[in-house]
Order: structure tokens, then sequence, then C-alpha cells
């Protein structure tokens, strides 16, 4: 293949696309499968049973699919990382391969954004167009749904889940579920509102974006009854707001599921 390196290193069996690019003192394994126009620019490794999804670019000192860093689990033959489409992974960017808890798979969705030192742990689900700025972290099992936006050095931690469009500040450490939509900050994260700027650059109507804010507003800053009793009176006044009833769904899964839902500050 005139597209890979003569200082590449691939390992017989690998499947790579005949128009994938493999670049200098790359290292791929022999049961990675690189997809069409796939570009490793590198020195990047491919370790395990490791997915690229087309279009994705790596750059150098990347390394995908290596054993998880959780005791007992680091190397299981059956463990798998799926990468989607059109993905741009930046310089040292790790992401692990899954454990037998959640079916030994860690998955990334499409067009996302990985920056530079940035890690994605074992048995992760991010969604599709995450941007995950520089060594922002997230631990096992975290769940980030689509567009979802972590700052500089933030940190995530093991098994929360943070809804679409939520936006997390730099240098913020995330314990407990992020809302759709929401806005994190602080050194230790506390929910300041809505990300309004992210919803209006995504296209949402001034209409749209005011309703969500009434109902935020309503839920986590109303003063009559429980936060509870609060939730299940939204559940009615606001059941003809898709967008509303998302983050409700979202949080209600969470109390149902025993998790912590990050409140406002």
């Amino acid at each position: 293949m005139t597209n890979i390196h003569p200082t590449a290193v691939i390992e017989d069996g690998a499947q790579i696309a005949a128009s994938a690019k493999i670049g200098p003192l790359c290292w791929i394994s022999s049961r990675a499968k690189i997809g069409e126009n796939v570009q490793l620019l590198g020195r990047v490794t491919v370790m395990g049973d490791t997915t690229i999804g087309e279009g994705t670019i790596v750059f150098p000192g990347a390394v995908l699919g290596g054993g998880p860093q959780d005791h007992g689990n680091e190397f299981k033959e059956e463990a798998k990382l799926i990468i989607g489409k059109r993905n741009i992974i930046r310089e040292n960017v790790t992401m692990h391969a899954g454990t037998p808890k959640e079916h030994f798979t860690t998955t990334v969705g499409d067009d996302g954004m990985f920056m530079i030192n940035s890690h994605i742990a074992h048995d992760c689900v991010v969604g599709n167009g995450v941007i995950m700025t520089n060594n922002a972290v997230i631990g096992g099992h975290v769940r980030l749904g689509d567009g979802v936006i972590l700052g500089g050095n933030s940190a995530v931690h093991q098994f929360c889940r943070i809804g679409r469009k939520a936006m997390v500040g730099g240098l913020s450490g995330v314990d407990r579920d992020v809302i759709p939509f929401g806005i994190v900050t602080g050194d230790r994260g506390k929910l300041r509102g809505l990300n309004v700027i992210g919803l209006k650059r995504s296209g949402y109507d001034e209409h749209t974006v005011k309703s969500i804010s009434r109902a935020f507003m309503f839920l986590f800053k109303g003063k009559e009854g429980t936060f509870d009793e609060r939730l299940e009176q939204a559940k009615e006044k606001f059941k003809d707001n898709e967008m509303v009833m998302e983050q409700l769904k979202f949080i209600t899964e969470g109390l149902e599921g025993r998790r912590k839902i990050m409140m406002a500050d």
C-alpha cells in the first residue's frame, strides 16, 4: 500500500482501507480496523481491537485502544474501542478499551474534537460532536451526550452522565450528573444555569431558549415545595416542550438509578 510509510509497523491481520494514510513510526495491531480516508499522521499507536471510522485524523503521540486502567481488568482479549467518523484526535490523546462491566466496549461517536492530552477511560460512551479541550479527562463508565463541551483541564468522575449540549468550564471537577443544556463552572463544579450561548449557536430561536430558561428557574430556583414536588409539577407544566421534557427524563432516570444530580448553585 503506497499510503503506508515504510517505518510504520503493521501487524498481520490489520484491516486498513486503501484510502487510509499511515504516517511514519505508527504501530497498528493485528485486530485494528482503519476506515476510508483515515489519517494517522505519525507515531500513532493503535492497540487491540480498535475501529477508527472514516475521515478521522489522528495526530502524533495518540494511543488508542490500550488496556483499561481498571485493576484486574487491564488487558482482556475481548476489549474493544470503537471510534466513529470524521473525528479530530490531537496529540497525545488516550482512549482506552472496555471491560466486562460494559460488554468490553468503549464507544466514541462522530464529528468530535479531542484536543491535546485529553483522555477517555474504559467503558465510556461519548456522543456525536463532542469537544474535549486540552487536558480534559473522563473516568470510566462516563456518558457524554451529543454536543457536550469539556473545558481545558476539567475532570469528570467515573459513572457520571453529562447531558446533551451541556458545557463544563475549564478547571472544573464534575462528580455528579449534569442536565442537558446545563453549564457548569467552579473547581468543584456547580450548575450555574443553562448553556444559552451554545443553544443559540446551535440554531435554537429566542423563544425556545427563553422557555427552557423559565423551566430551569421553576425547577431549580423555585421556592414552593421540594425539588421532587417541582419535578412532578414540571412534567405537566412543560409537557409540550420537548427540550424541557428531555431534561426531566434525564433527571428522573438518574434519580431512579439512585444517582446524584448536580443542583443549581
